[in-house]
């Protein structure tokens, strides 16, 4: 049997020459079958049937759209959409106007943003083959012409407009590799480009210039639950620490906005409170103000309308948006009960401060962006993706389902139920979502809705301790030792299943990316008699190992979380629990899926975790896309991904024991 063990240098000859069996290499000779693409490194996968593809085409070709910037002058907007391989710029005119293309490449491009004064040309960034070593680039309208702004080499981030529009203040790892240091840049002269600050550490975000463009507002990222605030002189870099370290429990400020007048920062902080709130951060006296203490769900966006008279802010209501605006003056908030139900991100005001656009999704409405006009409260549709003549009115709604685990605390989760049609108990796929500090919220599946369509699958994406917006102390609830401890709640979400004649529980099978992937493997050596299968996607499988080879810029960042490998008492803990520790636990068909050039969790984490379960007699299937990193993006590749998880679900879950 072909192992594909293989350098990140000898990838490409590894992919011409060695990787596909036999009766692989001559895929593209049979007319029925799928031809993958040469850079697939496939090993124990079936061929692919075309009969198959053409049967889940339709699920493949859903659209969505996300709103990136508003034009400054003119009421048209850029958008971000697909219609090739990978997610490009568009320029939008009107509500359901053309989508025009203005960028393409093969890879993806974000953080789209019209030059905010008069737009006669955008930012975005890119990155190469999903290493996530971003540039920033200048598009110009009237020319099309492209200019880097960065390096071309390192990771870049960021991209915050000066209020005058003149400048850009980003971070770079261009120094060490590790350390996200502080740039200024005008995009109309990049070889000016100079550092305003060396600092330590990954974890720096510049979030807002002062009106007056002296300032420049900085948080820096310890953990989800630690960070903290810095002024920057924009001229000098000289920094001033807004917020210490206390001796009780860390704080955390995720969003930090200066008032028009620049003697105060809106911020989203948990200061003083279970869940993230708007607040008001004076100054002169570095006082925070609570503006939100009577909503008890997490603020998770806030904007400034450009006459600081009106704050737009999201709420997070157990999974779905609310949209508030807020009176900056006296305080007084309402909630925008006439938008559609959904959730909703890509909050942005237009320059005139009478309309808010944003992206909105459901269990039946893949992402569009809309527009809300706040005084006459008229909501406009700007995008109508595509769905590939499906009707989306017939998918499944999400049921919110709960459980109690192992100590008694109150598990979440969201189900999808087959169609009526799909009689008798169903078999479940879970899905763990990644993180650990994510949350599944309810929204339009896409792809997967073949699996509860023309499958018959249930689905499941169970919300365990560590993931956001149930407040600050679940978030933490898995950090360091307690990490097994969410392992356990989906050994609870097992055993309710079994109580629910509607589900089957011998036909279970366990799927995540991510971290996800790490609790997808956990289960299967924890749980390996109550499944009948995993995926593990982009996973860990050793903690150790992950630790040492993830990039440098991370890895603090993930040891605040899931412990010092550098202690011994951790390291060893860190192993002892680790899936490569307990693989010989692995009983089931699993299938594992790795991008090549992954800068999160690396390539080795895969490859190591393969090498191991291949000595045992147990089937394991094995995808790497060599253009990809932590996780697929383009579409030919996530399309060969699916029709693989197709497949291993009709072969693994859904045959009879």
């Amino acid at each position: 049997m072909l192992k594909p063990k293989f350098s990140l240098l000898a990838i490409a000859i590894a992919v011409l020459t060695l990787v596909l069996p036999t009766s692989q290499a001559a895929m593209s000779a049979d007319p029925a079958i799928l031809s993958p693409g040469d850079n697939l490194v496939i090993q124990n996968i079936p061929p692919i049937p075309l009969s198959l593809v053409e049967q889940a085409d339709r699920y493949t070709q859903s659209r969505t759209a996300a709103l990136q910037s508003w034009h400054p002058t003119r009421r048209e907007m850029l958008i971000s959409t697909r219609f090739g391989e990978s997610s490009q710029a568009h320029r939008v005119g009107q509500p359901l106007g053309q989508r025009y293309q203005l960028t393409f490449f093969d890879e993806r491009v974000s953080r789209i943003s019209y030059q905010p004064t008069d737009g006669d040309y955008f930012v975005f960034s890119k990155d190469s083959g999903g290493n996530e070593a971003n540039q920033i680039y200048r598009y110009d309208l009237e020319t099309g012409d492209i200019t880097l702004l960065t390096d071309g080499t390192s990771r870049n981030s960021g991209g915050v407009w000066s209020t005058a529009g003149d400048r850009l203040v980003y971070t770079s790892s261009r120094r060490n590799g590790a350390d996200s240091d502080l740039y200024i840049v005008d995009p109309l002269q990049p070889e000016r480009d100079r550092l305003l600050a060396e600092v330590e550490g990954g974890g720096w975000f510049p979030t807002d210039w002062s009106p007056d463009d002296r300032q420049i507002v900085v948080i820096q990222y310890i953990s989800i639950n630690e960070t903290y605030l810095w002024l920057f002189d924009a001229a000098t870099g000289e920094r001033t620490r807004l917020t210490e370290p206390t001796d009780d429990e860390p704080v955390a400020y995720l969003e930090a906005l200066f008032d028009p007048d620049g003697q105060g920062l809106y911020v989203v902080s948990d200061r003083g409170s279970e869940f993230l709130q708007l607040g008001y951060f004076e100054l002169p006296t570095q006082t925070l103000t609570a503006l939100t203490d009577d909503i008890a769900w997490n603020v998770e966006a806030v904007t400034l309308s450009p006459n600081g008279q009106q704050l737009a802010f999201i709420i997070n209501e157990n999974g779905a948006s609310r949209l508030y605006l807020m009176e900056t003056t006296t305080g007084q908030k309402q909630p925008l009960s006439a938008l559609p139900a959904g959730m909703m991100r890509g909050l942005e005001w237009r320059k005139n401060g009478e309309e808010l656009g944003f992206t909105l999704m459901s269990a039946r409405s893949t992402a569009d962006i809309f527009s809300l006009n706040v005084a006459t409260g008229e909501v406009q549709r700007w995008t109508q993706s595509e769905t590939a003549g499906l009707n989306p009115e017939t998918f499944s709604e999400p049921e919110l389902v709960s459980w109690q685990s192992f100590d008694g605390r109150t598990i979440t989760g969201f189900l999808y139920r087959p169609p009526a049609q799909f009689t008798g108990p169903r078999p479940v796929a879970m899905y763990i979502h990644g993180g650990p500090e994510g949350q599944f919220r309810p929204a339009y599946l896409g792809r997967l809705n073949y699996y509860l369509n023309e499958l018959g699958i249930a689905l499941l994406f169970p919300n365990v301790r560590g993931s956001t917006g149930y407040g600050k102390t679940f978030v933490k609830l898995d950090n360091g030792y307690l990490r097994e401890d969410s392992v356990k709640d989906i050994g609870a979400l097992l055993d309710w299943i079994e109580t629910q004649p509607a589900l089957d529980s011998d036909r279970v099978l366990v799927n995540g990316s991510s971290y996800g992937g790490y609790m997808s493997l956990a289960v299967a050596t924890n749980y390996s008699d109550r499944i009948r299968a995993s995926i593990n996607v982009v996973g860990i499988s050793n903690f150790v190992t992950f630790l040492e080879n993830t990039e440098d810029y991370r890895r603090d960042l993930r040891r605040a979380e899931y412990g010092d490998e550098r202690d011994p008492q951790m390291r060893q803990f860190l192993i002892d629990i680790s899936p490569m520790t307990n693989a010989d636990k692995i009983q089931q068909p699993m299938l594992v899926v790795h991008g090549a050039n992954d800068p999160r969790v690396p390539l080795s984490e895969a490859e190591q975790l393969v090498d191991i379960l291949e000595g045992k007699d147990v089937p394991v299937w094995y995808l790497v896309a060599t253009d990809e990193g932590h996780g697929f993006s383009k579409k030919q590749n996530i399309d060969y991904q699916f029709y693989t998880n197709i497949l291993f679900m009709q072969q693994f879950l859904l045959e009879a024991a």
